[in-house]
């Protein structure tokens, strides 16, 4: 697996944080920034992201602001992209066995660093269940194909 990474300026202590986790892990990732502390628009980080994971370049993608709504959002609008809003360890387990995301958006002004790691540990173990969930990840790329 090698995962994408990247924050807008709210959140580039949990993306550090997270950095860390992944070296633990021996995960291979790609920091795409910000490295400032300046306001800075997170379209301009999910997005770069939310393309190379959904052109493959990248397995999964993890995306940080203040809330990660805006990040989630942005990253939603990439077709083949699944992302999750997560800021608990059991809907981050969930989200990788029934929704097969492909990328996690978390929020620094909601969650602290130590829940975020458990929470990215979390969804970089967990796999996809298959079965009955993927008529429905079916049913989501058929729309977007019609729809895109």
């Amino acid at each position: 697996m090698k995962v994408a990474i990247a924050s807008d300026h709210g959140g580039i202590q949990i993306r550090e944080e997270i950095k860390n986790l992944m070296n633990e892990l021996n995960i291979p990732f790609e920091d795409f920034g910000c490295e400032c502390s300046t306001s800075v628009d997170y379209p301009d980080y999910a997005l770069p992201v939310a393309e190379k994971v959904a052109q493959g370049e990248f397995d999964r993608g993890i995306l940080i602001c203040g809330t990660g709504i805006g990040m989630s959002i942005a990253a939603n609008k990439v077709k083949g992209i699944r992302c999750a809003l997560v800021h608990d360890v059991y809907s981050a387990k969930l989200t990788r066995q029934h929704n097969d995301s492909n990328m996690l958006a978390m929020g620094e002004r909601v969650i602290g660093p130590g829940l975020a790691r458990e929470i990215a540990q979390t969804w970089l173990t967990s796999e996809f269940e298959g079965g009955r969930h993927e008529n429905r990840i079916g049913k989501i790329a058929e729309y977007e194909g019609k729809h895109s």
